[in-house]
């Protein structure tokens, strides 16, 4: 029943020009985990620096340009940027006051336009809760519910009203709720939620463009807007694609960069879920020309080493010679596992772990490790892969710019994969203690 209510989410951004300088400042709990704070203007599909500040003993106030432009920016307190933030609405015409903590969020204690747009989510969002509640106890009372739907109603018109003149309003009358006429049954609610799920939003609406709402209304209806009754994994999958392609209509008219930015974040949802069908149409079907289009190489690279390098799939080949002969990962004799180590004769971390996985593994005859030698030169690496004669070595010039460091995507030595007898990648251990405790489970 979880299912029946789409989630919400607004955020803000853009309006006309600045007037005079103001501030945001905050008080974050517990101070000591706070020491830098960054503001970006949201912009459509990217963000631009504004301002930074020192956070000390848990207090800091940001001084934004004269010329910052009403609308969203996102405030980043920690790294990585993705995880750590939040976005608040800067109208230019008054200074912000809020506290933070990261099990509440921000609450705003001085801020017309923030404290409305919180305050009314906050209120819908109960709502909506009390309508999942009401199905999922499985009530049928008209009377009750139509009661909920009235409060909606009211809630929705208040803020309505409530923010006109403000960035605000913007993004409440976008996020204006599903309310049928009267009483219906969850099925029917769910459906009139789908079909309805976009009414309201104008998506050429420049200030909801600069903003994280309408990605984010995007990516709740790809996920969650589904049928309530699936036999499994598969079927899911198949209804969120469904919903993919779907999406493609109202984000017609939209920059390429809006739309790499959207299928990106469609993409990285699809893999926290290890939705792998559905990640792979995105990227084959939207997302890899678009990454193309808007030169996000990176991203690009991104998403191919994490397709290549996912549980389940098969480690990509590594060839080496010993001696004249040509040795092959895939041509390695049979064993219960495999494990890859990428390392260096130059890492100090490498030194310790190795010789230490190398007694460890000693007596499992039927466990095969390679270790592979990201170098920038020869004698060094021969000189310590001889001191580990149980391991199958091979080299790879070059070091961070090396073949195979840019296959297996390592950016730090020593990095491991476990792979099982078809060489299938099972487990990326963080360290030399977690490889072990994997494969004790195992043995």
């Amino acid at each position: 029943m979880k299912k029946i209510l789409l989630l919400l989410s607004a955020f803000v951004v853009l309006s006309a020009s600045a007037n005079a300088q103001h501030t945001i400042s905050g008080t974050f709990t517990p101070a000591e985990d706070y020491t830098w704070l960054i503001a970006y203007r949201i912009k459509p599909g990217t963000q631009a620096y504004s301002a930074d500040t020192a956070i000390q003993f848990g207090k800091a106030t940001l001084a934004m340009p004269e010329n910052a432009e009403p609308g969203m920016y996102r405030l980043v307190y920690a790294v990585p940027q993705e995880e750590y933030n939040f976005d608040v609405i800067y109208n230019g015409k008054e200074d912000i006051v809020f506290t933070f903590n990261s099990d509440d969020g921000a609450t705003y204690t001085n801020s017309i336009e923030n404290s409305t747009l919180s305050d009314y989510l906050a209120e819908i969002s109960a709502v909506e809760q009390d309508i999942i509640t009401f199905y999922s106890k499985q009530k049928t009372n008209k009377k009750e519910f139509n009661s909920l739907l009235k409060s909606l109603t009211s809630i929705q018109k208040n803020y309505e009203t409530k923010s006109e003149g403000l960035i605000a309003n913007h993004f409440i009358t976008a996020n204006a709720p599903y309310i049928p006429e009267a009483y219906s049954t969850a099925e029917a609610y769910v459906a009139g939620k789908k079909e309805n799920y976009f009414k309201a939003i104008d998506f050429s609406n420049p200030v909801l463009q600069s903003s994280v709402f309408l990605t984010d209304k995007l990516t709740n209806y790809v996920f969650t807007a589904v049928p309530l009754t699936l036999s499994g994994t598969d079927e899911l999958e198949q209804e969120v694609i469904k919903n993919v392609d779907s999406i493609s209509t109202p984000l017609g008219s939209l920059t390429d960069d809006f739309k790499f930015y959207t299928y990106y974040k469609l993409w990285n949802t699809a893999v926290a879920y290890d939705y792998n069908t559905v990640s792979d149409y995105i990227y084959t079907n939207y997302l890899k020309d678009l990454a193309i289009a808007t030169e996000n190489v990176e991203a690009k690279n991104t998403i191919e080493a994490h397709n290549r390098l996912r549980i389940g799939e098969v480690a990509p080949e590594i060839t080496w010679k010993t001696g004249k002969e040509l040795n092959k990962l895939s041509g390695l004799a049979p064993a219960k596992n495999y494990v890859l180590i990428f390392w260096s004769s130059t890492c100090g971390h490498c030194l310790k772990e190795l010789p230490a996985l190398h007694k460890e593994f000693k007596n499992k005859t039927d466990l095969t490790v390679l270790a592979v030698g990201l170098e920038d030169e020869v004698e060094n690496w021969e000189i310590e892969a001889a001191k580990l004669p149980n391991f199958k070595h091979a080299i790879s010039l070059g070091k961070w710019d090396s073949e195979y460091a840019e296959l297996y995507d390592v950016h730090a030595t020593p990095t491991y994969y476990i792979l099982d007898s078809e060489k299938r990648i099972i487990a990326k251990p963080e360290d030399d203690k977690a490889a072990v405790e994997f494969l004790k489970k195992i043995y």
